[in-house]
């Protein structure tokens, strides 16, 4: 594979990153945590566009489905963890490239989030507070939960949430994914791994499975190595030092592989599939502040850096007909990036 990187603008703390459709046509998102902007490009020729000038705080970013480029993302949590005033807002694309953008929810400390569908059709806001309280940034004595809601097919109509699960510290990781041939969510703290399903039908209780007991801040589920069964890539413990692939035993997930060199504040992970292949990708925020990817080639796994020096926070990607694009919030060094991979 060839990997072509092109930085489509300077953003301070860049963090988060996403895309959505509009008529037809895929759109990526970038936002900063900081006080700051949130920006959409085409994919064509990477048009520019600004949805928000402020207030930033963005951490997540989730297209709603069935609408056209619609899409909810955090506002106001802000580093070192200055989150007590975080809100999920809205945005709604208008015409000339204007968005409007209303505050949904008032959630304090809601990290990551996302938009789950149950086996009957039913849309719910699922929401990963890391904590519930703080004195001060150091202060994890209150720990983090889980809410969810119905969201309604008016946005305009508010948002009931309950509480399912709590007492859940370092609340930081999730990934969305499918668990059990249903779509799930997986998330992670210092209690563990817990894969969180909806109802099958609406009213009923939702699922929670524990499915390992290992301090663990971020993860994502694939089957990296073709035998059938997903893979649990991890980043160990909160912000940690160790990246890890862990492959399903008698005994649980026993890890298979561990990222080989000195880790730092490890940030990254994503599992998909790179031209058809599947693929890890990790990146690390410290020590080499690399964005790497590791591939399963006759039985082993096989690192290859992307770039050093960057200090990602996230990545998505959107996998395109005759290319690839990695979309890469280069965090430490204040750039949003795509890396446009070909065969």
């Amino acid at each position: 594979m060839k990997i072509e990187k092109k930085v489509l603008t300077s953003l301070h703390r860049c963090y988060a990153t996403g895309s959505t459709i509009i008529n037809g046509a895929d759109k990526i998102i970038f936002a900063t945590e900081g006080q700051g902007a949130a920006y959409m490009y085409s994919t064509d020729d990477f048009h520019q566009s600004t949805i928000w000038d402020n207030p930033g705080g963005t951490m997540s970013i989730v297209p709603v489905p069935d609408k056209n480029g619609d899409f909810l993302a955090v506002q106001n949590f802000f580093p070192t963890f200055d989150s007590a005033e975080a809100t999920i807002v809205w945005a709604h694309p208008e015409n000339n490239e204007q968005w409007s953008v209303k505050t949904l929810l008032h959630l304090p400390y809601v990290h990551r989030f996302d938009i789950l569908t149950g086996e009957d059709g039913t849309h719910y806001f699922i929401g990963c507070t890391l904590c519930t309280s703080k004195t001060d940034k150091n202060d994890w004595s209150d720990p983090g939960r889980i809410y969810v809601g119905k969201l309604p097919d008016d946005l305009n109509t508010p948002i009931k949430l309950n509480i399912i699960k709590g007492n859940l510290l370092r609340n930081h990781g999730y990934s969305h994914t499918i668990w059990n041939n249903k779509m799930s969510g997986m998330v992670t703290a210092e209690n563990g791994v817990f894969a969180v399903t909806p109802p099958a039908k609406f009213g009923e209780d939702w699922s929670i499975e524990q499915i390992n007991a290992i301090p663990t801040s971020d993860i994502a589920v694939g089957d990296i190595d073709n035998d059938g069964i997903d893979e649990l890539i991890t980043i160990e413990p909160f912000h940690g030092n160790r990246f890890v692939i862990r492959h399903k035993s008698e005994e649980g997930y026993k890890p298979v592989y561990e990222y080989p060199e000195p880790m730092e504040f490890g940030h990254v992970v994503w599992t998909g599939k790179l031209r058809g292949i599947p693929t890890i990708i990790g990146g690390q925020r410290r020590n080499s502040k690399d964005l790497f990817y590791i591939q399963y080639k006759n039985g082993q796994y096989i690192k290859t850096t992307i770039d050093e020096g960057i200090g990602p926070s996230n990545v998505y990607v959107l996998n395109k007909k005759n290319h690839d694009i990695i979309i890469s919030a280069n965090r430490e060094i204040g750039e949003a990036v795509i890396y446009i991979v070909t065969d």
